[in-house]
C-alpha cells in the first residue's frame, strides 16, 4: 500500500507497487495508472468524469472571454465619461486593474489548494467552519451561479442592441423594436446552447479562436482610429480632463466612473469552475485567472487610451450623441461609416465569444452544484452527455434562465440595469466569501497547493475584502442627482429579494437535507455510476441482493420522502411495480 501526498496536503492510499515523484504530487506508474490531476481530485473527495482536454491556454481563453473588454467597455464608455470624465475613464482603468489583480491573486492561492469544478462554491466547504459550510456554500453558490448567468443575457442582449445601433446608421428612419431585439437575443442563446453542448475539445478550440478575436479585433480598431480620425484629443485632454454631468459631487462621480471597469474585470474565476477539465489544473486553473485580469488589464488599457484620444467634441459625440452606444459616434464621426461598420463587427464577435465562455462556465458551475443536490432538478442538471461528455442538461438549463432574465428588457428597462449590476454585484459577493474565510477562521489550518502568495498572503486578501465591498456598494448607489423613480438604481431591491428568496428556500426546506458539498469514497461515487447504468429490473436486484448480503439494509438504503424512491449511498434507484 502506498501514501500519496497531493498538492493541498491531503493523501490517498493506493494498492500500487511502483510510485514515481514528480514535483509536489507522487504520480501512480503502471498500465493503468492515474495522473496528478485525479490524484489531487480523488484527495478532495471526486472522481474524475469530465475529459481533461483543456490546456492552460485555452483555460486563460476561457476566462479572458468571460472579462472581455470589447463585451464590457463599449456600452458603458459613455456613462463613465460623463461621470469623471477622461481621468475617470483612463485613470480609474488602471486603479480598477490593479486591485482586481489583488483579488485575483487572491481566488487563485485558493484555487491551486483546490482545483474543483464548482470553484469558489468547493472552496467554502473546505473554508468554513463546519456548522457554518451548509449555508455558506448555499450562498456561495447561487450568488456564483447568479452572476455568471445574468452575465450571459447582458452580453446576447448588447449583441442585439449594436445589431438594431448598425440598422440605425444605415437607416435612421427605421427604428427596430425592442421586440425585434429580443428575438436576436433568443437566436444568440440558442447558438450559445448549441456551442457548448459539443465535446470540451471543440470548445476549447473555439475559445482560442476568441482569445485571438479579441487580440488581433482591438489592436485592428487602436491602429485604424487613430490612423484615420483627425483632430484627435490632446495627450493633457485625456489624461486630464475631469467632467462631472451626474449632479453629485466631484469625488462621488469619480467613484460611479469607476464602475464600467469593475463590470468589464468580472467573470475570470470561470477557469476555476475548468479545473476537472484542465490539465494540471492546480497551477494552469490559477494561472488562467492571472493570465486572463493582466492580459485584459493592459489591453484594455490600450483599448481605452485610443478612443479617448479620438473624440473631437465631447458634448456633441458624448453627452448629446444621436447614435448610442456613444462610442459607436465616435467611431462613425472618425472614420466614417465603413470602418465604423467593421469595428462593430469586431465588437460584436466579441461579445458573443463573451457570451459562450459565460455559457460554459456557469454550466459547469450548475454541474458541481447539482452534484451535490443544490438546484432544482439537480438529478438531471449532474449528467454528462455520453458522446460529448458535456453536461448538457446544465448548459440549457441556464439557457433558459437567461431568456426568461431577458424578458425584463422588453418589460422595463430600469429593472434590467437593476439585473445586470446584481450580476456583478452578485458575482463579488461569491468571491469575498472564500476569501472573508481564508483569512479570518481558516488561516491555520488552510495548506496551500503549487501556487501560493507567500508571507504577502494576508495583506492582498484584506485589500481585496475592502476593495470588494467598496465595489459592491457603490454597485447598488444612484448614479444620476436628483434621484427619481424612473433614475433609481433598483439592484439593491432585487440583491435584497435575490438573498431573502435564497436564505429563506434554505432555512424552510433545503436546511433539512443541504449539507453542503457530498463527501463520499471514490467507490461510492463508482457504484453510484454502475447502478445508474442498470435497468430498474437489475437496480432492484442489486439493491437487494447487497443489503441482505450485509444485513445492514439501515445503513446502506434510505427512503425519498418525496419520491418514495429508495437511495443506495446517494443514488436515486426508483421502484418498480412487480406483478
Amino acid at each position: 500500500m502506498g501514501l500519496v501526498p497531493t498538492a493541498a496536503g491531503h493523501r490517498l492510499q493506493h494498492d500500487e507497487s511502483r510510485l514515481e515523484s514528480n514535483g509536489s504530487v507522487t504520480i501512480l506508474e503502471n498500465e493503468h495508472a492515474k495522473n496528478a490531476d485525479e490524484l489531487l481530485l480523488e484527495s478532495l473527495g471526486y472522481k474524475q468524469e469530465m475529459k481533461r482536454d483543456i490546456s492552460l491556454v485555452s483555460t486563460f481563453a476561457i476566462a479572458f472571454g468571460c472579462c472581455s473588454i470589447l463585451s464590457g467597455l463599449t456600452p458603458l464608455w459613455g456613462s463613465a465619461m460623463m461621470s469623471g470624465g477622461s481621468v475617470a475613464v483612463i485613470w480609474g482603468w488602471m486603479a480598477v486593474s490593479v486591485l482586481t489583480f489583488l483579488v485575483g491573486l487572491s481566488l487563485a492561492e485558493i484555487c491551486s489548494a483546490y482545483p474543483v469544478t464548482g470553484g469558489l462554491y468547493i472552496w467554502v466547504s473546505r473554508l468554513a467552519p463546519k456548522e457554518w459550510v451548509p449555508l455558506a456554500c448555499w450562498l456561495t453558490g447561487w450568488f456564483n451561479w447568479l452572476g455568471l448567468t445574468v452575465a450571459i443575457t447582458s452580453a446576447d442582449l448588447g449583441i442585439s442592441q449594436y445589431i438594431a445601433s448598425i440598422i440605425a446608421i444605415n437607416n435612421p428612419d427605421y427604428n427596430a423594436s425592442i421586440y425585434w431585439q429580443y428575438g436576436i437575443f433568443l437566436v444568440i442563446l440558442f447558438a450559445h446552447g448549441m456551442i457548448n453542448s459539443m465535446h470540451i475539445k471543440y470548445n476549447g478550440i473555439f475559445n482560442q479562436v476568441s482569445l485571438w478575436w479579441h487580440i488581433i479585433g482591438t489592436l485592428l480598431i487602436i491602429i485604424v482610429a487613430l490612423a484615420l480620425t483627425p483632430n484627435k484629443a490632446s495627450a493633457k485632454w485625456v489624461f486630464t480632463y475631469f467632467e462631472n454631468d451626474t449632479g453629485f459631487p466631484d469625488g462621488y462621480a469619480f467613484l460611479i466612473g469607476l464602475l464600467q471597469s469593475q463590470y468589464t474585470l468580472s467573470g475570470y474565476d470561470s477557469a476555476a469552475h475548468m479545473s476537472e477539465e484542465t490539465r494540471g489544473a492546480s497551477k494552469g486553473a490559477p494561472y488562467g485567472i492571472l493570465l486572463a485580469i493582466g492580459t485584459a488589464s493592459v489591453v484594455g488599457l490600450a483599448f481605452l487610451l485610443s478612443v479617448n484620444f479620438c473624440v473631437q467634441d465631447f458634448q456633441a459625440q458624448i453627452v448629446n450623441a444621436s447614435i448610442t452606444p456613444e462610442m459607436t459616434q465616435v467611431f462613425l464621426d472618425g472614420v466614417g461609416y465603413n470602418w465604423t461598420i467593421v469595428f462593430v463587427t469586431i465588437i460584436m464577435g466579441a461579445m458573443f465569444f463573451s457570451g459562450s465562455a459565460l455559457t460554459l462556465g456557469s454550466s459547469r458551475m450548475v454541474f458541481a452544484f447539482s452534484r451535490d443536490g443544490a438546484m432544482p432538478g439537480s438529478k438531471y442538471l449532474y449528467r454528462l452527455n455520453p458522446w460529448t461528455l458535456a453536461p448538457v442538461y446544465a448548459v440549457w438549463g441556464n439557457i433558459i434562465f437567461a431568456a426568461i432574465v431577458g424578458l425584463l428588457f422588453i418589460i422595463n428597462d430600469t429593472a434590467f440595469s437593476a439585473i445586470v449590476s446584481v450580476n456583478t454585484i452578485a458575482s463579488s459577493l461569491a468571491y469575498l466569501i472564500p476569501i472573508t474565510l481564508k483569512v479570518t477562521v481558516a488561516r491555520k489550518k488552510f495548506e496551500h497547493g503549487p501556487f501560493h502568495l507567500g508571507p504577502f498572503s494576508t495583506i492582498i486578501n484584506v485589500i481585496s475584502i475592502a476593495w470588494i465591498l467598496l465595489t459592491s456598494a457603490l454597485f447598488i448607489c444612484p448614479t444620476e442627482a436628483p434621484v427619481t423613480a424612473f433614475n433609481m438604481n433598483y439592484a439593491i431591491v432585487v440583491l435584497a429579494f435575490v438573498i431573502l428568496l435564497s436564505v429563506s428556500y434554505y432555512y424552510f426546506r433545503a436546511r433539512s437535507w443541504f449539507n453542503g458539498p457530498k463527501q463520499i469514497s471514490i467507490e461510492e461515487q463508482e457504484r453510484e455510476q454502475q447502478l445508474a447504468a442498470l435497468g430498474d429490473d437489475e437496480k432492484l436486484r442489486n439493491l437487494h441482493s447487497h443489503v441482505h448480503g450485509n444485513g445492514e439494509a439501515s445503513d446502506m438504503t434510505t427512503p425519498d420522502s418525496a419520491s418514495g424512491d429508495l437511495k443506495y449511498n446517494g443514488a436515486q434507484v426508483e421502484q418498480v411495480d412487480r406483478p
